[in-house]
């Protein structure tokens, strides 16, 4: 094969919701981006299934989805076990742990086995399931993206839960990290997306530094954009969560906007689907903020770029993230950014009242705080969204992430 011959990827995504969870954004524009370049990529992917180019074809490798949204943790019946990786997942949920990396894996390896030839090589999005082993065993290199080490979710939930059952509980679903780490440490090339998740990484899953490269992902600069024509609405807050999660700092947004409100009109539109039973619903119906928060979920794309328009400021108020593709997007989009410093927040969104508002993490005073000096200082504030644009656009671009991406690929060939 020619040094810049066109690849045949086999790209490997676990979940892919299309429009909140990272994994299903990258997923969508870094495999767009590939075919872009030349290079063939089909993605196989469990459910929810990504939205992909029309140029890049999926194929289903359902699970049993005991996770769906119409009713989560179900017990699947018998009937349906009806493949190995079936009975793979169905253990591993009674056992208590989330079944979906390690399964997935396992029917991506199984599929591939029916392939050999069709492909140069395989990326896999996160999953660092024991299939990815079987994988490599067959001859097939692998080159896996990490965008963070789920060890810090695991940390982050333990630290947060509210009693020992919930220590408990938490410990057994998380007890899959272990299997993350045994798996990404033998990687022979692993990707990731910023300083700190590297650092992380190495230190978490044991990954030796030269075996990983910062590939910081994109943003599609024509769809995240300032929309002139729309006026923004004079205290409305917005925010994405993908999940209703410790380490995504909702809990302590949604207290800021309590501490904001006692002072001046303030509502927050939340991009995401509420969980009925979940800390953040705890949280808003404790503060009584019922009123003054809008779930928005299963919206266009570009609806969501004009929730941004409408906004005076978007929040990123995580606890950690290991890039964070909602403040880039929100920066793209023009809005004038508060986020915390949480993990790689810092390194992504720039200086302090130069290109973001930024605030330590896990402190809804200071949160708030920060939120009415943007609030009191719109010309500021407006400055400060426009260099945050100017600031994505130097520096990130999905075409950018494929390119870097396809040099990690002959890197991990050149190895055998």
């Amino acid at each position: 094969m020619s040094a810049d011959a066109p690849l045949r990827i086999a790209y490997l995504s676990y979940r892919g919701k299309p429009h909140v969870g990272g994994q299903g954004v990258y997923t969508r524009h870094l495999s767009k981006a590939l075919v872009d370049l030349g290079h063939t990529v089909e993605v196989l992917g469990g459910q929810p299934y990504p939205r992909l180019d029309d140029r890049v074809p999926l194929v289903e490798l359902p699970s049993l989805d005991i996770y769906n949204e119409h009713f989560p943790m179900r017990m699947p019946w018998i009937g349906e076990l009806k493949h190995f990786a079936d009975f793979v997942e169905v253990t591993s949920f009674s056992l208590g742990t989330f079944p979906e990396p390690l399964a997935f894996s396992v029917r991506a390896w199984q599929h591939l086995r029916t392939r050999k030839g069709e492909f140069d090589l395989v990326h896999d999005n996160q999953s660092l399931g024991y299939g990815l082993l079987a994988i490599e065993r067959d001859g097939l290199p692998v080159v896996a993206t990490i965008h963070h080490p789920i060890t810090v979710d695991r940390r982050l939930e333990m630290e947060h839960a509210e009693n020992g059952w919930q220590r408990w509980n938490k410990g057994r679903w998380y007890a899959f990290t272990k299997m993350q780490t045994r798996v990404a440490k033998r990687m022979k090339r692993v990707i990731t997306v910023s300083e700190n998740s590297r650092d992380d990484i190495h230190e978490d899953h044991e990954v030796p530094l030269a075996n990983m490269a910062i590939v910081p992902v994109g943003v599609d600069q024509e769809q995240f954009r300032p929309l002139p024509h729309i006026a923004r609405m004079p205290g409305r807050l917005i925010t994405t969560a993908s999940a209703d999660v410790a380490m995504k700092g909702l809990a302590y947004l949604l207290e800021a906007v309590a501490k904001i409100r006692t002072e001046r009109p303030c509502d927050l539109v939340i991009i995401g689907k509420p969980k009925e039973e979940g800390r953040a619903m705890r949280t808003l119906e404790q503060y009584g903020l019922t009123d003054a928060i809008q779930w928005v979920f299963g919206v266009s794309d570009e609806r969501i770029v004009e929730l941004y328009a409408e906004a005076e400021l978007a929040v990123v108020p995580s606890l950690y993230e290991g890039f964070s593709l909602p403040a880039i997007e929100a920066q793209c989009s023009g809005v004038p950014l508060v986020a915390t410093t949480g993990g790689a927040l810092r390194e992504v969104v720039g200086p302090d009242g130069e290109t973001a508002f930024t605030c330590p993490p896990g402190d809804a005073a200071a949160l708030a705080a920060r939120i009415n000096f943007a609030m009191d200082n719109p010309e500021l504030a407006t400055k400060v969204g426009l260099a945050g644009r100017q600031r994505v656009i130097d520096n990130w671009t999905w075409r950018h992430t494929a390119e870097k991406t396809v040099e990690q690929y002959r890197i991990r060939l050149k190895q055998g």
